[in-house]
């Protein structure tokens, strides 16, 4: 499959009965302070609290009625887990996802909460990948990737699609990038409905393997992991590393300290709730104001499904 300008208006009618169309939100004092006009493209109130019902309603509402009678299986910690019980639920069909121990617990009761199987395994790939890959032998159900995936992408290109139709004149936008399915999406949104939109992304220090894939060329590992970003633990695949290479302008790393005070600021001033991983596009524009002052910068808000007992971590006086 070749995803096309007419394939992702297609996901885009597809998904449109499913999903909210999330607002654009500015902030006057943001823009002051850091002489930036930023666009906020609001995921966090999104189905599910986060972009990923897109990809994986687009990939669900894909699939022929033999394997939906079959059920949708994957792996995930997170948002994508919750994104593939939702359409599960709402297409009749049985979901089973593989969820690692270590996954916050209030992710693990929303995705129970949809109706999934929920089936916990050991916190490395291994362990995810041969324990679907047993549920998918046993149940014939279909594995949906959370980012290797072209239906995933595809329906994750409808947010930005969404964010021109609003702010047409749009200089950059920045994602955060974990496995690079939503900064994929955007790399081809822009691509077919704004070719002169620049596309940037932020990573966290403690999870920087995109950033060494994306001058390597080829799929790198990080060095480290440690980041409250924890919806950007993986890894890039062949897949999204080939769409990122060719299209995004540059990936900036941020620091904890830069996280966590870029989503001190969205709380503040912007009073809405996001987690850490989707202010680390936000965290990279600050840091750089030199490549984004007197731009208009869209930064897609990924989700806002966040473990409040972290709360007095986050936001605790900054370390230095």
């Amino acid at each position: 499959m070749k995803i096309s300008k007419d394939s992702i208006q297609a996901a885009a009618d597809r998904i449109k009965p499913y999903i909210h169309k999330t607002p654009v939100l500015t902030n006057q004092s943001i823009n002051e302070l850091s002489g930036i006009e930023f666009y906020f493209k609001c995921e966090n109130f999104q189905k599910i609290g986060a972009f990923k019902i897109r990809g994986g309603m687009n990939a669900s509402l894909k699939l022929s009625p033999e394997q939906l009678a079959k059920g949708v299986a994957t792996h995930s910690s997170g948002n994508h887990a919750q994104a593939m019980a939702f359409a599960g639920k709402l297409l009749g069909t049985k979901s089973y996802i593989v969820m690692p121990s270590t996954s916050p617990q209030v992710k693990v009761n929303a995705v129970k909460g949809y109706g999934a199987e929920v089936i916990m395994c050991e916190p490395n790939q291994q362990a995810r990948e041969e324990t679907l890959q047993n549920i998918v032998n046993k149940t014939g159900a279909t594995f949906v990737h959370p980012y290797d995936n072209d239906d995933v992408i595809e329906g994750q290109a409808t947010c930005v699609k969404e964010l021109i139709e609003e702010v047409p004149n749009l200089d950059i936008v920045i994602t955060p990038v974990g496995g690079g399915g939503l900064l994929s999406g955007t790399c081809l949104g822009a691509h077919f409905f704004k070719p002169s939109l620049q596309v940037f992304a932020g990573e966290p220090e403690g999870a920087a393997d995109a950033v060494l894939s994306f001058k390597s060329g080829k799929v790198e590992k990080a060095p480290f992991v440690n980041t409250i970003a924890d919806g950007l633990l993986t890894t890039l695949s062949e897949r999204t590393l080939a769409i990122i290479k060719e299209h995004v302008t540059d990936i900036i790393l941020v620091t904890e300290d830069e996280i966590k005070a870029a989503l001190r600021l969205i709380y503040e001033r912007m009073k809405i709730v996001v987690e850490p991983s989707c202010v680390v596009p936000f965290a990279a524009a600050l840091k750089n104001p030199e490549i984004f002052k007197g731009k208009k910068v869209g930064i897609i808000l990924t989700g806002g499904n966040v473990d409040l007992s972290k709360f007095g971590e986050w936001f605790a006086a900054p370390t230095h």
